[in-house]
């Protein structure tokens, strides 16, 4: 008897065939598919798509992802034929500012273990024989690259699965979700039939907020029209290719005029993005009667607004003079998914148990995330990483119909632009600020975005201290890319920091409350840190998989015996305590546990440097002694009349303080250190000068230095596990992992000619060979060198050369100490 639990999968299209098939393939066979079109041609986005597979992407685990479905297609075959066509793909560039992006993009392929290559015009032509040589300066090739048979897969998918005793139910509406004690227990078809269900999963593509509308959860995606035509025959093309479909050419990507292009037999296929977002409401598409489905007519095929394409078809002919002559046979607008910040949505619903998604996945991923959401199911987590497109990942603010809206149309309209890592959106803004803002726009603070919040990156008010700086503290003059969204100003805040002394907006540093009789006992339970001492301490440590892999990081301080104050990563850390503590209290209700995120009631102001003591010592009749303060502790004190919990912690590696009050009060907070802090130099300082400190430090940061894919051990988090503490989530993982020899290690880099900066993602050369990648940077401003920590294979030890590659050019470097300030801890302990 198959004991596999009942799976209900909703959507079969290329995301839900290929769950059903992974599941299938790992014995979970007792599924059932749900598809609200026929089954031949479901009529959502797979059933147009143009399956084109760009592979190379700035996320690691999106270019694995994606990797792993053009394996999987590839091997799926009949009559000898491949679901996937790998002719290559090939971009091109037509300005100087896309032939260095291009460079960029080289480099992220190169970082991820994708093959590819640089190639300059005359082989750009060679390889795709209808371009203009003389409009193009240069291309991206990827040989692996190809052209996906969606429809077809999908269908193939269907019978494999089939076989092994999955169902597929074609032409069925679901209509509700069941539940009972906040656990999913089945799916409602029609007016009264339920199938029953331990797990479901909705893999409704652009349909998705509508599933989860009926479990009362926000879903942030957008449906929004792409442009997709296809040409009548031309000449050049005629008997080359077999079939409609048939390609032989690279498909191609001309992302200077946001358009891309792929073959079909003799006629060619072009998509663009250049029009104006067109957003799509449900309710408003009609429900196409299956016996007149069809390629085109669906409801996610709208009709064709040529006005939109006109610029389009005259950039192409540019490009590609063939088409001169030619005439467009065939247009539609096709419904894609959209999201905040462009990824997918995959994970569990936090608010029910059993409900998953795997939504807004195209075409290119949709293998990759579809394996990850079977091993999430099955083993509990996912061998890649998911945490950039975990749904929980977004904060509250981030999901309402407003924010979803402005913010998937704009990722629509910059889906090819060349964006720097820094660069922050434009709109909106001024959505979440912390209680200081109206003093630090008095100070002229330069703000960057990030989840919402305005967060100062330097402060005007202190370029004059530029002029001041000793000569060894003064950076070197950058390159235009490094230089973007950089402020001399952050030499000068960091050299206050360590001879003086700065107050830093920590804010934005998510903040969790866990209070009641089973707090204790949870946070043991999900941390590697020992939880049980005295009220008053503070706590580093690990959140890990049951694989040992590193899925957050935290500072717990015991501010109770029964209330603990987090500071945290991301909603995803939220919504981890929340499920777990409701599961928790459901076992044992008397060890029930209350999660709330505290942040915008409360605000945190971080007092660093050296004079921080004689700071606190105006404002303040609380003893801040070593003595009585230690490091790693925390105390309620009073500053200035304002009651504060005072955190002996500094992620810069100075002296000092993090100092917790309720935002009401975080104003006057800010004034009385400010005005104390006069006479002894004290400024507002911000993240350029923050970021340099802490890699100087070599404090790690979390989803972009260590992610879920990293253990402790070869990360350097190994300290964080407290001695001969057992019974915690990954803690029979870390008994083997660490005995076993790491193969990989976090190292930190210094540029050997003391200038060139990197920023981060770049490939690391070892002997030659691509080896590792970075994956953070800064310019030292207090070791006068640009420094890196990169990922390096564990052979690699301090003294070793290295190559950095950035932007096609080889950037010497050597493997340092770790960390290259205050080893012994003697700053911050003293």
């Amino acid at each position: 008897m198959n004991q596999a639990p009942r799976v209900v999968i909703i959507g079969a299209g290329i995301v839900g065939a290929n769950l059903a098939d992974e599941l299938a393939t790992r014995g979970w066979a007792n599924t059932t598919v749900i598809e609200q079109g026929p089954l031949h041609l479901a009529g959502g986005s797979t059933s147009h798509a143009p399956g084109l597979v760009f592979q190379t992407n700035a996320s690691k685990s999106m270019t694995e992802f994606a990797g792993y479905t053009v394996e999987k297609l590839l091997s799926l075959q009949k009559d000898g034929t491949s679901c996937f066509n790998q002719v290559g793909g090939l971009e091109v560039a037509t300005t100087p500012e896309r032939l260095e992006e291009l460079k960029r993009r080289h480099g992220f392929a190169t970082s991820w273990g994708l093959e590819s290559r640089l190639v300059d015009p005359a082989e750009c032509k060679r390889l795709y024989p209808l371009l203009a040589e003389e409009t193009v300066l240069g291309g991206f090739l990827v040989p692996s690259d190809g052209l996906a048979s969606a429809a077809r897969a999908v269908q193939l998918l269907i019978e494999k699965s089939t076989a092994a005793g999955v169902r597929f139910l074609g032409d069925t509406t679901v209509t509700g979700i069941e539940q009972d004690g906040g656990k999913v227990t089945g799916v409602r078809i029609g007016e009264d039939e339920v199938i029953e269900a331990d797990i479901v999963v909705s893999c409704a593509g652009f349909w998705g907020p509508a599933i989860g509308e009926m479990i009362g959860m926000d879903v942030p995606l957008l449906p929004l029209a792409h442009q997709y035509v296809t040409t009548d025959a031309l000449p050049e093309l005629a008997g080359r290719n077999e079939g409609p479909n048939g390609a032989t050419l690279p498909i191609l990507r001309h992302q200077d005029k946001d358009l891309y292009y792929r073959e079909h037999g003799d006629r060619i296929g072009i998509g663009s993005y250049a029009h104006r977002p067109m957003p799509v409401e449900l309710h408003t598409l009609a429900k196409v009667p299956a016996d007149r489905m069809s390629e085109h007519e669906m409801p996610s095929r709208l009709d064709f607004t040529q006005e939109d394409f006109l610029d389009s078809w005259e950039d192409s002919k540019v490009l590609l003079p063939a088409l001169g002559d030619r005439s467009i046979d065939d247009g539609f607008n096709g419904i894609f998914s959209f999201t905040p910040d462009g990824g997918p949505l995959v994970g569990a619903a936090p608010e029910l148990e059993g409900f998953y998604l795997a939504e807004a996945v195209w075409v290119t991923h949709s293998a990759g995330i579809a394996r990850a959401m079977a091993e999430l199911l099955i083993d509990g987590q996912s061998s890649i990483s998911l945490h950039e497109g975990e749904v929980t990942r977004f904060e509250a603010l981030q999901t309402t119909k407003e924010y979803v809206s402005e913010t998937s149309q704009q990722n629509f309209v910059e889906i090819y632009d060349i964006r720097h890592p820094l660069e922050p959106r434009t709109s909106p803004r001024d959505l979440r600020s912390s209680p200081f803002r109206a003093r630090q726009d008095e100070l002229g603070a330069f703000y960057l975005e990030s989840a919402g919040w305005e967060r100062p990156h330097w402060f005007e008010a202190n370029r004059h201290l530029v002029d001041t700086l000793p000569e060894a503290w003064r950076g070197p003059e950058r390159d235009a890319w490094s230089n973007q969204f950089h402020s001399e100003i952050s030499a000068a805040e960091a050299y206050t920091t360590r001879t003086a002394v700065a107050m830093y907006d920590m804010t934005p540093l998510k903040r969790l409350e866990i209070t009641g009789p089973g707090a204790l006992a949870l946070l043991q339970r999900l941390s590697t840190g020992n939880i049980a001492k005295k009220p008053g301490a503070v706590t580093y440590c690990l959140l890990l998989n049951a694989d040992g892999g590193i899925r957050s990081d935290v500072t717990i301080a015991r501010l109770g015996e029964e209330r603990f104050q987090l500071g945290v990563n991301s909603n995803i850390d939220f919504d981890y305590f929340t499920v777990e503590a409701r599961r928790q209290a459901a076992a044992d209700p008397a060890a029930w546990a209350h999660v709330a995120d505290i942040t915008g009631a409360t605000c945190c102001i971080g007092l660093w440097g050296p004079l921080a003591r004689e700071v606190m010592a105006k404002v303040s009749d609380d003893d801040f002694s070593n003595e009585s303060l230690k490091y790693f502790r925390s105390a309620e004190v009073v500053i200035g009349g304002i009651r504060v919990t005072a955190m002996r912690l500094s992620y810069v590696g100075e002296l000092g303080w993090e100092l917790y009050a309720s935002a009401e009060t975080g104003q006057r907070l800010w004034d009385v250190l400010f005005e104390a802090g006069a006479e002894h130099g004290i400024i507002a300082a911000g993240r350029g000068a923050f970021n340099s400190m802490r890699l100087e430090k070599g404090y790690r940061l979390w989803g972009t230095d260590v992610t879920p894919e990293h253990h402790p051990f070869e990360s350097g988090l190994g300290f964080s596990i407290a001695k001969g503490k057992t019974g915690f989530v990954g803690a029979d993982a870390v008994d083997v992992l660490r005995n076993k020899p790491s193969t990989r290690a976090l190292r930190c880099l210094t540029v050997d000619d003391g200038t060139s900066m990197v920023l981060g993602k770049e490939p690391v050369y070892l002997d030659g060979a691509p080896a590792g990648y970075v994956t953070s940077a800064a310019y030292g401003y207090t070791v006068g060198t640009p420094l890196a920590y990169a990922w390096l294979p564990a052979s690699t030890v301090e003294g070793d050369q290295v190559e950095i590659e950035y932007f096609g050019r080889r950037i010497p470097a050597t493997v340092a100490a770790d960390p290259l300030f205050d080893p012994k801890m003697e700053r911050l302990r003293g």
